[in-house]
């Protein structure tokens, strides 16, 4: 097995795992919103840097799935290029991996 293939599936796994915590933290959040939040709601800086790090396809899907943050356009915005560049780094990678 080559070195990029080793990459390539590395990051793979670390997407899937990054966005399996970011959706989970997306569905938390909203829960604690509908029930009155108290004083332990989570961040926006959390979500958006968990999207950020890795999991821009679990808050995508989060946000749909929980109806969560879904009209701050800075959200939609910051999800949407960490979506992009997640995508332009798995084609780079994958094609590495084939050669």
């Amino acid at each position: 097995m080559s070195g990029n293939l080793i990459l390539f599936i590395a990051y793979v796994a670390y997407l899937f795992i990054a966005s399996c915590v970011t959706f989970v933290l997306f569905l938390k959040d909203k829960k604690m919103a509908q029930g009155g939040g108290g004083p332990v709601r989570i961040k926006e800086k959390t979500l958006l840097g968990a999207c950020v790090f890795g999991g821009a396809i679990g808050g995508f899907i989060g946000r749909l799935v929980a109806h969560h943050k879904t009209n701050k356009i800075y959200f939609s915005f910051t999800i949407y290029l960490s979506l992009l560049l997640e995508i332009a780094a798995f084609v780079v990678l994958l094609v590495f991996a084939v050669k």
